[in-house]
């Protein structure tokens, strides 16, 4: 084929092989140019059966159809639909316009595709074999569609702009030289990302990416356990939500609906670190049933991550971090078995407004949750999982959680302020369980009633003292500040004076407790 030649009224150039003859004329009648065996294992474009020329078209002939095509037949519309055929030589497409809709299936892309800055209506490559496809500021009017297609050097969509929709349904994709299996930082999707069952052997990246209505991950396999993230998506925008789900295998299984009964059931595995930090997602972040397989430094990421709810229902990591630190939610829906343990999960800054767990959840382990936030006292995510519960109407609940954060602050204490903790929290549990010091009273009295019953104490002056009563006289010791007319009239020798001496202390002890958790409530309130 001469260099610069083009189409001379429609008719194929001399130059073209049989199969490259067909193609052109099937593109002038709109129709799908087939050169498939009918062989399932000689048709597999990624199995190792050799394709010969009489499936094999050049891709420069590709191009030239695909940019400067010749007109469609009368009452056609030219397009390329291809199956089965081998392609030859780089598809060099960049920088160019292509108007004619482009779908081939079953297709083996000899070496690479290049679409950088092109322009497309709608492009399908459905099943195909290429070994990477670089399509840095694609622009597609209408959908990209890659499902079941295998890259062997990853993907490049950086900046690129998708009109509706772009699939990557069971693709396979391995990773470049720089370690990255797709490469979508600043893309924009104008409706939804499908990568349903992906496979990515490398890092996902889509680093400040924009999604017009959902991005589903749902029964992906992402893998890049040497690197630090497997998905590496800060400042990511989906406007409706991001689904880290299982997927139903099967004739039956839809995407986003519950899987029918027999379908089989794969589940979004990722093993490699996660990150969302800055992420706005406008309905939920959904991570049911997913799999984390993390090293001791790599982590799930959500830090400043904004979204109306987030599912937390995977399973708990054996290793790894959990971050949230200054993300803000609105419902967390989450299970007791899906939290790490203690040092491994970080909520400095953890916002909720209300908490739905699935399956018991109860206080004891929702404060185990708490502690485990931190490895020193911070006194803030008590006062936020109380703030939640008190607004659920668990009054109960809220004092015990921030009965928790003061017990845990007495551990950061030096001895001193940690002994009189211990008499806060044994009198009257730092004034959020006030009737206590009612209890220690009653009981100190009694007691003192019957001890001061069993003596006779002379009077310090004869004729100047009131009738003696033992239980007017220990409550006399008892209250501070109030005088009951008992103290002071009477000669206690011995072990008296000292257990009259305890008798005040412990009354000014009672009342100072009091008197502190009385504060603490007030100020609370």
């Amino acid at each position: 084929m001469a260099e610069g030649a083009g189409p001379q009224g429609g008719e194929p150039p001399e130059d073209l092989t049989a199969a490259e003859a067909g193609m052109w004329q099937a593109f002038r009648n709109g129709s799908v140019y087939d050169l498939s065996s009918g062989d399932a294992l000689v048709d597999d474009p990624h199995g190792g059966h050799p394709w010969g020329p009489e499936r094999t078209v050049r891709a420069r002939v590709v191009c030239w159809l695909l940019l400067d095509g010749p007109p469609a037949l009368a009452g056609r519309v030219s397009s390329l639909k291809l199956v089965g055929v081998r392609i030859s030589g780089p598809l060099d497409l960049a920088g160019g316009t292509v108007v004619p809709y482009v779908e081939m299936r079953g297709c083996r892309f000899e070496r690479d595709v290049l679409l950088p800055e092109a322009r497309f209506t709608t492009m399908r490559l459905v099943d195909c074999s290429i070994p990477r496809l670089e399509a840095a500021r694609l622009h597609t009017e209408g959908d990209l569609h890659l499902p079941r297609c295998r890259f062997l050097g990853g993907i490049r969509l950086t900046d690129a702009r998708i009109g509706t929709d772009l699939l990557l349904n069971q693709a396979v994709v391995h990773r470049d030289r720089s370690g990255r299996s797709i490469a979508g930082d600043g893309m924009s999707v104008g409706q939804d990302l499908q990568a349903e069952m992906l496979e990515s052997y490398g890092e996902l990246s889509l680093r400040g990416a924009t999604i017009g209505v959902s991005l589903s991950l749902r029964g992906a396999r992402l893998v890049n356990p040497h690197g630090r993230f497997a998905l590496n998506a800060p400042q990511l925008t989906v406007e409706r939500s991001l689904y880290l789900t299982p997927a139903g295998v099967g004739a039956q299984a839809r995407s986003g609906m519950t899987p029918a009964r027999g379908t089989r059931i794969q589940r979004f595995d990722c093993e490699g670190g996660i990150r969302l930090d800055d992420g706005r997602f406008g309905d939920a972040v959904d991570f049911e049933g997913a799999a984390f397989t993390f090293t001791d430094e790599q982590e799930l990421s959500l830090r400043r991550v904004q979204t109306p709810e987030l599912r937390f229902l995977g399973q708990r990591p054996a290793r790894g971090r959990v971050v949230l630190s200054g993300a803000r939610v609105v419902n967390l829906m989450d299970r007791a078995d899906s939290w790490p343990g203690p040092g491994r999960l970080h909520m400095g800054g953890f916002a909720y407004e209300n908490l739905v767990p699935r399956g018991p959840f109860p206080l004891a382990l929702r404060l185990r949750w708490v502690d485990a936030a931190s490895a020193e006292y911070s006194p803030e995510p008590y006062e936020r999982l109380a703030a939640v519960l008190r607004g659920g109407g668990a009054d109960e609940d809220a004092r015990e959680v921030l009965l928790a954060k003061q017990r845990r602050r007495r551990e950061s204490l030096p001895l001193a302020a940690k002994l009189w903790g211990y008499a806060q929290d044994w009198t009257v549990a730092y004034g959020y369980r006030p009737g206590r010091a009612a209890v220690w009273m009653a009981v100190l009295w009694a007691a003192g009633s019957v001890a001061f019953a069993r003596a006779d104490h002379p009077p310090l002056k004869a004729g100047e003292h009131p009738d003696w009563n033992p239980a007017l006289f220990a409550l006399d010791l008892l209250l501070p500040v109030i005088d009951l007319g008992q103290v002071g009239f009477w000669q206690l020798r011995g072990g008296w004076q000292w257990l009259s001496a305890a008798f005040i202390l412990l009354g000014w002890i009672l009342a100072t407790t009091v008197a502190a958790g009385a504060t603490r409530t007030l100020r609370r309130t």
